[in-house]
């Protein structure tokens, strides 16, 4: 007997009513007093894969919640105050992979219950299943996500990582393994992670995370946005306004094709826009972008040449005005770094970008620039202590005032595990040695958040921090550059790290 059901809310007092089912259709009329829409399934899917989600009413254009799958059973959705039902709406989910008259029985490896440690196989395996309820680009959402208890104790700090198990209708947990990808802050406990690209040279489909740093878990996004997300890529950058609340995405490259394109997350909202610029800016990728005075500062990346020669590296600086949608290119003065791409670029004191490192082919670099944003001037910054070796796709993170970080990245041969800390007032490297650096990776993200104090030590150690923060660094995925990427989610108190200066 088939009892699988879809269901759904009007509001915070109604009961669930069920949608009224017809092959592989389910609808059901929206009471006009309505102002928010839960809906859930419950029951065994079967041969059933998606169920598409719509509101619709013959006068306006449909409105998309989401996606029902196994393993994203519950989509909500909130009237915006402007807006306004009229008579006649209907909440209609169509489904994908099966019917509402069909149901297969559910396999042994379904029934198993018990928890167990998924093999890389086993997972590409389940992510393959996923993967034919999606197009080229797009992930069936939202996954689960759910860790391991509280992470490891290691080197006096908690190394905390996608843990991935295997439960009934839920092998997917967290982001899957990647390097290229942008892991952007939005406030002091969240970070969007975009994008991104795993074995076999395959783009993830699932390209859109929310991190939660409150208990540290994933929340795939893809459907928590409406409008049109950005294709999959790597080689981007992502960059939030904190004035505007909006995260800027701009360039990379898939394959062989390559993007100039500027998408724009309104965190208020939670729309996707996809900019119509003035002006020009090639196509680019393993740039890097800084934001100065809600301006976004482009500079370097690899952009194609046509055949018969290989593709090229910027020297240029691109400066992109949201408020005009407009490119355009500055004058600056002084010595400029050379053309090249993968290298960094951390803005300090709130007016000065520090350029380190990068590549173009076969060179790669370990050089440092300093661009006064005040006088748009160049400067090549003279070093010293023991400087990081030639490297580029490193990943690099402002830890104060006056020092940034520079990881692990590759220098043509190998991915690199060393970690180097520079400080601008003495123009001084120093390299820190610590546990949690010893990974070699490269193409990896690194950020730092203030986070709760119990987020980084044990309940002992917190004692009496009730309420406090700590400012602290989170490094995600990357690769090896031999075939092997990582899911790792690891935190490492920035005082900690200041420490071993």
């Amino acid at each position: 007997m088939d009892d699988f059901g879809i269901y759904a809310v009007f509001g915070t007092k109604s009961p669930p009513q069920r949608l009224a089912e017809s092959s592989c259709r389910a609808s059901i009329a929206v009471p006009p007093s309505a102002r928010q829409v839960v809906l859930f399934s419950s029951g065994p899917w079967g041969e059933r894969i998606c169920g598409n989600a719509e509101l619709n009413n013959a006068e306006q254009i449909p409105i998309t919640i989401g996606k029902l799958t196994p393993y994203n059973k519950c989509l909500s959705w909130e009237q915006w105050e402007e807006e306004t039902w009229t008579d006649g709406v209907t909440l209609n989910v169509t489904l994908e992979g099966g019917n509402l008259d069909t149901i297969a029985p559910l396999t042994a490896r379904e029934l198993n219950g018990k928890r167990k440690r998924m093999s890389e196989e086993e997972e590409d395996d389940a992510r393959n299943k996923v993967e034919n309820c999606q197009d080229e680009e797009n992930l069936c959402p939202n996954k689960t996500s759910v860790r391991e208890g509280r992470g490891q104790k290691k080197g006096g700090q908690k190394l905390l990582s996608s843990t991935l198990f295997e439960f009934p209708a839920a092998p997917l947990l967290g982001p899957s393994r990647r390097w290229g990808q942008t892991l952007c802050p939005i406030d002091a406990q969240t970070a969007i992670l975009i994008g991104g690209q795993g074995a076999r040279m395959q783009f993830c489909k699932d390209p859109i995370w929310k991190l939660c740093t409150e208990d540290l878990s994933w929340l795939a996004a893809e459907t928590l946005a409406e409008g049109p997300t950005p294709e999959g890529r790597i080689g981007h950058t992502s960059v939030y306004d904190p004035d505007s609340q909006r995260i800027f995405v701009f360039g990379g490259s898939k394959n062989r094709k390559w993007f100039n394109d500027v998408h724009i997350l309104d965190t208020r909202s939670w729309k996707w826009t996809m900019v119509e610029a003035q002006g020009k800016v090639p196509p680019l990728s393993y740039h890097s972008c800084s934001l100065f005075r809600g301006e976004l500062f482009v500079l370097g990346g690899v952009f194609p040449r046509p055949n018969p020669e290989p593709d090229g590296c910027s020297g240029s600086l691109h400066i992109f005005d949201p408020h005009l949608s407009i490119w355009y290119q500055p004058i600056v003065t002084g010595k400029s770094p050379s053309p090249r791409s993968g290298h960094s670029a951390c803005m300090m004191q709130e007016r000065k970008i520090y350029v380190f490192g990068g590549w173009d082919t076969p060179v790669c670099y370990n050089d440092m620039y300093m661009l006064d944003l005040g006088l748009m001037e160049f400067s090549a910054v003279k070093t010293t202590g023991k400087a990081p070796s030639p490297r580029s796709w490193h990943g690099s993170a402002v830890l104060s005032d006056t020092k940034f970080l520079i990881h692990g990245g590759y220098n043509g041969n190998k991915a690199l595990c060393d970690a180097f800390i520079f400080d601008i007032d003495t123009n001084t490297w120093t390299e820190v040695k610590m546990p949690q650096f010893s990974v070699p990776r490269a193409g990896h993200s690194i950020i730092t958040m203030a986070m709760p104090v119990s987020q980084q030590f044990t309940a002992e150690e917190e004692d009496g921090g009730s309420g406090s923060v700590c400012k602290t660094l989170l490094m995600f995925g990357g690769g090896d550059n031999e075939g092997s990427f990582y899911s790792d989610l690891t935190t490492i108190a920035v005082e900690e790290i200041l420490s071993h200066v």
